[in-house]
């Protein structure tokens, strides 16, 4: 972080473009070749996009995954197909999104996919042309074991009573896929726990600090780790109490290098909490909104950027997006995207 006071930095997920949303829907019509190509293109479109809106940390915009939780079900051994949608109809809610049975014993023989994500990723950023002035870290983004257990339905007759129970048989899974991602190079992994951060009100906050501490512990020092808190952002929804404060103290053990919260949406609300965990780590601040289509201007952002200064030095923050912005429009994100970056760079110039 020494070396890029003030980073910029995406969560992980970008839009599709309305091309992959409709191919999406006819995958059937595709050969392998065709499918190849279009997560190619598509990977190259959101790594264009975030070149040019200037950032210091891409990703591949999770462009080949059905959602940045999801399509690793599709790597469990062990569960059946989702079931049909509880709600169909009103308002978009996290209730209307069914859950996995759970038929065997969960593994993941061929891994969870993130290592070929990478490797495609590595290729599109070498021919995707950017500032040759600017390099840029890319990061992959895994979600962690306790948001993935979420989506199942316990099976006690299984050996698996509850949530906490699946979390712990998913917690290897993930830590080997994060094993796998520091062997094939990758220098930045961010495992997020969106649902910890959502249920930390009413959960035992030292066992999910513990959790997460068990899935990284075997890459600490091998690669930069990057924790993501947010409240909930499905259909631009939150699913928790917007509050950092259950989490502290407790979230300060956890041994990552990167914390990001959720600031802009909360119109900065607990910002002076950075303070505290920028003597531990560095942290990430949300500084523009994913939930609302009201662009930020780089001068608002550079207002924004000092006032994270006045409790955590340059060499300790990283500024992002909320969330990812799989759920925001393309448009409104790359405006977001390339404001934020100015804003920035408007800060980072007067240091």
């Amino acid at each position: 972080m020494k070396s890029c006071p003030l980073r910029t930095s995406v969560i992980g997920s970008y839009p599709f473009p309305s091309w992959l949303e409709l191919s999406a829907a006819h995958l059937d019509q595709f050969g392998p070749d065709d499918l190849a190509e279009l997560q190619h293109d598509a990977v190259t479109v959101a790594v264009a996009d975030q070149r040019a809106a200037g950032l210091d940390v891409i990703t591949d915009g999770e462009q080949t995954r059905l959602d940045f939780n999801l399509s690793f079900y599709g790597f469990i051994e062990g569960i059946a197909l989702e079931a049909a949608s509880p709600r169909r109809f009103g308002p978009p809610a996290h209730d209307q999104r069914g859950k996995h049975a759970v038929t065997g014993e969960l593994r993941a023989s061929r891994g969870l996919g993130a290592v070929a994500e990478f490797q495609r990723l590595q290729k599109v950023a070498e021919s995707v042309p950017g500032a040759p002035d600017h390099p840029v870290t890319l990061k992959m983004s895994v979600p962690g074991p306790y948001t993935m257990s979420g989506r199942l339905l316990p099976n006690a007759a299984l050996g698996y009573p509850d949530r906490w129970a699946l979390t712990e048989a998913l917690l290897p899974l993930v830590r080997r896929e994060v094993e796998a991602l520091v062997a094939a190079g990758c220098r930045e992994i961010s495992v997020d726990e969106p649902s910890m951060s959502c249920y930390a009100y009413r959960e035992d906050v030292r066992r999910l600090v513990d959790i997460y501490n068990r899935t990284i512990e075997s890459v600490i020092g091998r690669t930069r780790v990057c924790m993501h808190l947010c409240f909930g952002n499905y259909k631009a929804r939150a699913v928790g109490p917007r509050q950092l404060a259950p989490m502290f103290p407790g979230f300060l053990d956890l041994k990552c290098d990167e914390l990001h919260v959720e600031m802009a949406s909360r119109e900065f609300a607990e910002l002076e909490l950075i303070a505290e965990v920028s003597r531990r780590m560095d942290v990430a601040v949300g500084i523009v909104d994913v939930k609302s289509y009201y662009i930020e201007t780089p001068d608002e952002i550079a207002r924004r950027v000092r006032r994270c200064l006045e409790y955590a030095p340059a060499d300790r923050l990283v500024f992002a997006p909320d969330c990812g912005l799989s759920q925001t429009a393309r448009w409104a994100a790359r405006k977001k995207l390339t404001a934020m970056c100015a804003g920035v760079q408007q800060v980072r110039r007067s240091l």
